[in-house]
């Protein structure tokens, strides 16, 4: 059982990514001159260094790779693709945040728990682990939250790999996400009928992506251990409350 695991997933997936496709993240595009609908993918990679684009297509996991190479702007420094791409973050965080109660102090417990964890074949995570922090809560508490995502977000790659199913597969499988979510990252409806035909009806198939849920929430729940139980409390209802 990881009931705390279960509990932060949702605020977690989607609080610590909404700034990935907001108006704030569109600003800082056009502030540094990149074209539209590109910094989310040379900024998300840029801890990386500059990875070419079958690299940051394996790494990100959902989107075909010719998607990312027709997005991805090689040779934009990466110092300031990270800048860019966290003050969208930190600027989603401020407006979103500007009421939450006590934003510092989850985000405090949220870096308690990342800078806990182990960071073994999670290159996204332990990269924006070391990208410097802002001052102000709410901004604080989103940066935690896009760390925390990046976290759980390697461990369920990971256990999808060790069940033996792609990122595609999984979505596919998974009922929250599907056709729609495989048309929304650049998937022709073509490759959608194929993956979603190649999964249908198959308990096996169906079966393993229940074990990889399973296996990311049991991991999961283990880098929360690091809280103490009052704080592992707090953590939970506090994310829970922000929506």
């Amino acid at each position: 059982m990881a009931p705390l695991a279960e509990r932060t997933r949702r605020p977690l997936v989607e609080l610590g990514g909404r700034f990935m496709v907001s108006t704030e993240l569109a600003a800082r595009e056009q502030g540094v001159g990149l074209p539209p609908r590109t910094l989310y993918f040379r900024g998300r990679t840029a801890v990386l260094g500059d990875p070419p684009a079958d690299v940051v297509a394996a790494v990100l996991g959902i989107f075909p790779t010719r998607v990312v190479e027709k997005s991805l702007v090689r040779g934009f420094p990466a110092t300031r693709a990270i800048e860019a791409y966290l003050g969208a973050c930190w600027d989603w965080a401020r407006d979103a945040f500007s009421a939450a109660d006590r934003p510092g102090r989850l985000a405090d417990l949220g870096f308690a728990v990342a800078d806990a964890a182990d960071p073994s074949a999670l290159p996204l995570f332990q990269g924006w682990r070391g990208a410097n922090r802002p001052d102000d809560a709410a901004a604080r508490l989103g940066h935690a939250l896009m760390l925390l995502r990046e976290l759980r977000g390697g461990l369920h790659f990971a256990a999808l790999r060790a069940v033996g199913l792609t990122v595609a597969q999984a979505v596919a499988l998974d009922p929250g996400g599907g056709r729609g979510r495989l048309r929304r990252t650049g998937w022709h409806p073509d490759e959608v009928d194929a993956l979603v035909a190649a999964v249908e009806g198959r308990a096996d198939l169906a079966a393993r992506w229940r074990e990889a849920e399973r296996l990311t929430d049991e991991r999961f729940e283990e880098a929360l251990g690091v809280l103490g139980a009052g704080d592992r409390e707090a953590f939970a209802a506090g994310l829970e409350a922000l929506g």
